[in-house]
């Protein structure tokens, strides 16, 4: 949800340079089950522009009418949207509808924040009942700053909270140069992740070339820099060349990224472990444990476009901590 409040926080400056305003819709309880969960956020302009979403459709029109009086009235509301007979979701959403002013400290945090890739919250203090009140607010937390979304605010005990954490965006690392690199890259980009690119300096390449990319780096195996992989980064090597394959997996061993992903065949996996095990017997677990070669899910991918997805969902399967299986077989709820 890191990257949608970024879209939040980056359409609410543009807007704001013209003079408008902006409302957060923010979902902070649910009874049952809905489309998205609570945590999910999107911003209201006053041109009746919208930013994200907070379900499939339908529950944005009401969200759109009730935040008309906050727009006149500068006042947080609550509202409540009984989806059972209308979305089929049978859950009854508790959204928080608030004036979006984060000031030019609260911003320049944030976005520090983002760029420094560190773990954040947000508070929002709400009821059940549909009023408007000044009680009602979100407060960004992040090390031991407490900064408000919008500066009359006053946090006064006697509302609910909800508390959420949020990460810093999952970040992918692709490379390789060739086709099948561009999708997973425009795929990975959809799907909000960050992605940074890496090819070999004599492909004479640039970040033009992958739509998405956030970072292009043009570098040798030996350039390579282990630092920039964290716990929230995955890796997928797509030279198309062992011998590329092999020199940068020797520059990642000393890291264990959350993914790191192999195409070609269960035999080629092997030869790249094994001689790597030969440069270093010191290798630990956890690292060969990350790897996951051949790369994806059994979804009887051909084409790169058809490929890029059954990474994708194999990333999300592993940082989710999931078993791919077809919903229709799962007993109980989609969500845990």
């Amino acid at each position: 949800m890191t990257h949608e409040l970024k879209k939040i926080f980056a359409a609410y400056k543009t807007h704001q340079q013209s003079g408008g305003k902006a409302v957060l819709a923010t979902v902070v309880a649910l009874d049952g089950s809905s489309y998205r969960r609570p945590g999910v956020r999107m911003l209201l302009l006053d041109n009746r522009k919208m930013v994200g979403a907070v379900s499939g459709g339908c529950v944005e029109k009401e969200i759109q009418r009730q935040s008309e009086s906050v727009f006149s009235s500068g006042m947080p509301k609550m509202m409540t949207y009984d989806g059972r007979y209308r979305l089929g979701c049978e859950g009854i959403l508790y959204i928080l509808l608030e004036p979006f002013i984060p000031n030019e400290k609260t911003s320049g945090i944030f976005w520090q924040t983002i760029k420094e890739r560190k773990y954040f919250e947000l508070e929002s203090h709400y009821t059940r009942k549909e009023n408007s009140i000044e009680e009602l607010g979100t407060i960004f937390k992040v090390d031991k700053s407490e900064l408000l979304l919008r500066p009359d605010f006053k946090n006064k005990k006697g509302t609910e909270v909800f508390n959420q954490k949020l990460t810093p965006c999952f970040k992918l690392v692709i490379i390789g140069s060739e086709h099948d690199a561009v999708q997973l890259c425009s795929y990975a980009s959809m799907t909000g992740w960050e992605v940074t690119v890496i090819t070999s300096p004599s492909e004479e390449k640039g970040i033009t070339d992958f739509p998405g990319a956030n970072e292009f780096l043009s570098l040798s195996p030996e350039e390579f820099q282990p630092q920039m992989i964290d716990e929230q980064t995955g890796v997928v090597l797509m030279t198309h060349s062992y011998v590329k394959d092999l020199k940068f997996l020797v520059s990642l061993m000393t890291v264990t990224p959350i993914y790191l992903g192999l195409l070609g065949p269960s035999s080629r996996r092997e030869r790249l472990l094994n001689e790597l095990m030969e440069y270093n017997m010191d290798i630990s677990d956890d690292f060969f444990a990350s790897v996951y070669g051949p790369a994806g899910i059994n979804i009887g991918a051909e084409t790169p476009q058809e490929i890029s997805v059954s990474i994708i969902a194999e990333i999300l399967a592993v940082i989710r901590k999931k078993d791919p299986m077809l919903l229709r077989n799962k007993l109980g709820a989609i969500h845990n």
